[in-house]
Order: structure tokens, then C-alpha cells, then sequence
């Protein structure tokens, strides 16, 4: 790529005959954010990973990666980032959903993917210093403040109990908070809690993600 401090790209072929170098080029921090860890295309992937290796002691390569929950799925999308972790990747699970996807390279270049479309995929790679920080501030910040792998996991319930159940069948049903309380015989102060607590150990932000989480955590048992 030449020196313009920033770029578009119009597909995965022209990101990665232009702007693969610059992934196997990062030694100091790989910090990525993204929806799911298959969100690159087997090409991609394996043009950013050459010459991507994980720390192994004191001045290695920091290799981050920031999912939200969609990218466990299942059992085996488990398993997938478990293998990742194990392999030296530092995995945390961000609640809340992501603006854009992004990835930042040794605090020196940032790469935006814009949303699926019809057509080609953009890519919008940064090389302004001031535009490069405040990116990765912001996703270092999410980061921050999002479990590890193993303390997700550990934290999600594995199964949902019968109340629980009950809860989350009002939610789908579409009731008002009231009509829900009545039905199940809770006070409405106590079903709001029950609702919170219930998005919270499932990583959901909204009602209807939490109908979605439950309904994947069902399918496992």
C-alpha cells in the first residue's frame, strides 16, 4: 500500500493483496473486535494469521481478541475459541454489541469492516495516529470491562430451571411486564428483577436476546 493515511478497500481480495502485509508485519499487539471469529473468510484468516504468533514471554506479540456472545453459538463455536485461548490468544466476551467491527495493529494502523451487503465488503484501513488511538481506545475500553473466556463460560448458566423458563416464555409471548407478573404470581417489582438477573447471567442486552439465549442454552441439554 502506498503512505495515505486512509484507504478503502472494495473486497477480501483487495484487502488482502494490498493490506496483508501490514497483518504479518504486527509485533507488539493484535487487537481485534468482532460479532464472530468467522467473520473473515478462510482467505483472510489465513493471510492475517502468517506471522501472527501469541506472546511466549516478556516483548512477544499481544494477541487480543474481543467477541461478543454471538460467537458461541453452540457447543463446538465453544470449543473452536477454547482451542484459540489454549493456543496463546487473550479471549474476552464483550455484553454489549459492537459498533463495527475493527482491528488495530501495533497502535499504528486500524482496519474498519463495513457491514455485509449485497456487493463487496469495504475495508477501511486508518494510518492516522490520532484516528488510530481513539479507535483503540475505544475498543480497549470494551475490552477492559469484558470477562475472560474462561470467567464467561463459568459464569453462564448451564441450564435454565423451570421458573426461568417460565419467565422467558412471557418475554417471547410479548406480554406486558404486568400481565407477565400476574400470570406467573410474582409481584411486578420481583418480575422485573427476575428479568434483569436473568439477562445478566445470559449476556443478553436487550429481552428479545435473552429469548435467543435461553433457546441456545435449551438446545445443549
Amino acid at each position: 500500500m502506498n503512505d495515505e493515511p486512509i484507504v478503502t478497500l472494495h473486497g477480501e481480495r483487495a484487502l488482502i493483496d494490498r493490506a496483508g502485509h501490514l497483518f504479518a508485519g504486527a509485533r507488539q499487539e493484535f487487537l481485534v473486535a468482532a460479532a464472530d471469529p468467522l467473520t473473515w473468510s478462510t482467505g483472510v484468516r489465513t493471510a492475517f494469521a502468517a506471522g501472527l504468533r501469541p506472546a511466549t514471554g516478556p516483548g512477544g506479540l499481544a494477541l487480543r481478541k474481543l467477541y461478543t456472545p454471538d460467537a458461541l453459538p453452540d457447543a463446538r463455536a465453544e470449543r473452536r475459541l477454547t482451542r484459540m485461548a489454549a493456543g496463546g490468544a487473550d479471549i474476552r466476551i464483550c455484553a454489549t454489541p459492537l459498533a463495527q467491527e475493527t482491528i488495530v495493529l501495533d497502535r499504528r494502523t486500524a482496519i474498519l469492516a463495513g457491514a455485509p451487503g449485497h456487493g463487496p465488503r469495504t475495508y477501511t484501513v486508518i494510518r492516522t495516529p490520532d484516528v488510530v488511538a481513539g479507535l483503540r481506545a475505544l475498543v480497549h475500553a470494551a475490552w477492559e470491562s469484558s470477562p475472560d473466556l474462561a470467567t464467561h463460560l463459568r459464569r453462564r448458566p448451564e441450564a435454565l430451571g423451570a421458573d426461568a423458563r417460565r419467565i422467558l416464555r412471557t418475554l417471547g409471548a410479548g406480554h406486558t411486564d404486568e400481565v407477565a407478573a400476574r400470570q406467573l404470581g410474582m409481584s411486578l417489582r420481583t418480575y422485573r428483577r427476575r428479568v434483569a438477573e436473568l439477562m445478566t447471567a445470559l449476556g443478553a442486552t436487550s429481552r428479545f436476546q435473552a429469548g435467543l439465549r435461553a433457546r441456545e442454552l435449551e438446545d445443549r441439554v
